[in-house]
């Protein structure tokens, strides 16, 4: 009975991981928002389990991409977690009242996304937020985000900015030279990278010295195969607000790097637009990325940007120059586009950081399991600190002088005169490695020499004066 009860049980489990319930958004949720898994009808004995919605709204264009369908098909691989996307014409022309319940949002801002009708919609529903709304106001101004930066203590360039709606007259002055200019008292010879306050606007200049030839590198959005463009024009822009800061020499490549979490970061490194604004691109017409392993200072960095600005995903740009890793921009929820060891451990991440928070509140019976976003905290008589569970070395030793070896086919008979006196015949080989015996083969070889210089040797003996030459060098080193 036990058995038969059992089985039972285990082909419900079955049948109901095989067909999820599929409602409108009104249905699928409870007044809580949380789905609902099983049939009551059917299976009277056994309690329905709750499953969380998680619900992506941000525009379009983002939550249909590629990475976030790869995400979002790890992430229903998880038995009490069922994503929901908001379309795009809810979001934008629906009131909040209206928008699909959840009881975790994911939810970024992109061009002409209404991020103030997401944060009305959070204070109305109050879901579990994966990227805080409000910071990524902050992160569309990068006075605030450099200032964000310095507070935390994240390298940057060095930088000044010129704040042209600013009342207060020191903030806007700008005295420019030929090769440098001066802002607010702050004084940056070319190369100077000039960037908008906007991090909307991507319409980056790098002004040359006159003696690399002046102009000015002029980066934007990538279109079709170009990032950037030169300009011969050497003078700043005269309208707007931007921050003027060091150009850094980075040998050519930018380092993207992408959080999940302050406790893991997938990096890769592109070729800089500053080059010659040509885009690398793969036989799939892709960008070619190159993987980078970030140094301890690096992952550091990826975590106080994480913090920092509680976005959960978050994706920033690093440059490496002078021995130093600085930070030149953070983009807020951003994707790593072609990585299936990134999707496996973002969905990972990401599905077992939404249930450890709902998965009690919901009473979901729901283990919790290690992941790389818990790392192993213990005690110590400092506080507490990561525990090191191992060391993995690949050790080689690196002592030892190379060997020196010369080869020598020899069949003069003195030659095998010693190999005999040495008892050679009887165990196939010889071994002279004594100073008498050294000198023996020395005077064979000096012999040999003499007798080719008198021409008394024979054709065989002739051809082997380069090695005997060769020979008596080495012994009589």
């Amino acid at each position: 009975m036990k058995v038969d009860k059992l089985i039972e049980k285990r082909c419900w489990r079955l049948q109901r991981k095989l067909s999820r319930i599929k409602n409108d958004a009104g249905e699928a949720s409870s007044s809580d928002g949380c789905g609902w898994l099983g049939n009551m009808e059917d299976e009277p004995d056994i309690p329905p389990v709750k499953q969380v919605v998680v619900a992506i709204c941000a525009m379009e264009k983002k939550s249909g991409s590629k990475p976030m369908k790869e995400i979002l098909t790890r992430l229903e691989e998880f038995e009490f977690i069922r994503t929901v996307i908001f379309p795009e014409e809810v979001i934008l022309k629906e009131p909040v009242e209206k928008w699909p319940l959840c009881d975790c949002l994911i939810s970024f801002h992109s061009k002409g996304f209404p991020l103030e009708k997401a944060q009305a919609y959070t204070d109305l529903r109050k879901p579990y937020i994966i990227n805080d709304l409000d910071m990524q106001y902050d992160l569309q101004d990068r006075r605030v985000v450099y200032s964000t930066l310095q507070r935390e203590g994240i390298e940057l360039p060095r930088f000044a900015i010129l704040d042209r709606d600013s009342k207060d007259p020191s903030k806007r002055e700008l005295i420019e030279g030929e090769d440098h200019v001066e802002v607010n008292g702050v004084i940056f010879n070319k190369p100077f990278v000039e960037k908008p306050v906007s991090a909307e606007d991507h319409n980056i200049y790098i002004y040359y010295p006159t003696s690399a030839g002046g102009g000015s590198q002029r980066l934007f959005r990538k279109i079709g195969s170009r990032s950037s463009v030169y300009s011969p024009e050497s003078r700043v822009r005269k309208t707007g607000s931007f921050i003027y800061e060091d150009f850094m020499p980075t040998d050519g490549t930018d380092v993207k790097v992408y959080t999940v979490g302050p406790d893991y970061a997938h990096a890769e490194a592109r070729k800089s637009p500053a080059l010659d604004g040509k885009v690398e691109r793969d036989s799939e017409g892709k960008e070619v990325r190159y993987p980078v392993i970030l140094s301890n200072a690096e992952k550091l960095i990826a975590r106080k940007v994480c913090i920092a600005f509680k976005q959960t995903v978050c994706g920033f740009d690093l440059l490496r120059a002078n021995g130093k890793s600085y930070v030149c921009d953070v983009n807020g929820f951003s994707f790593v586009k072609n990585s299936s060891k990134y999707y496996d451990d973002c969905a990972k991440i990401l599905g077992n950081m939404i249930l450890r928070e709902l998965a009690p509140t919901f009473h979901i019976p729901w283990a919790i399991p290690f992941q790389l976003d818990d790392p192993p905290i213990v005690p110590t008589t400092f506080g507490k600190m990561m525990e090191l569970r191992c060391v993995v070395a690949v050790i080689r030793h690196g002592d030892r002088t190379p060997k020196q070896k010369m080869k020598m086919e020899v069949r003069h008979p003195k030659f095998f005169a010693l190999f005999a006196k040495y008892d050679g015949y009887k165990d196939g080989h010889v071994k002279l490695k004594k100073p008498k015996q050294l000198q023996e083969v020395l005077d064979i070889a000096r012999g040999l020499l003499a007798e080719i210089e008198q021409k008394r040797a024979d054709p065989e003996t002739e051809e082997k004066k380069g090695k005997l030459e060769q020979l008596k060098s080495v012994l009589e080193m």
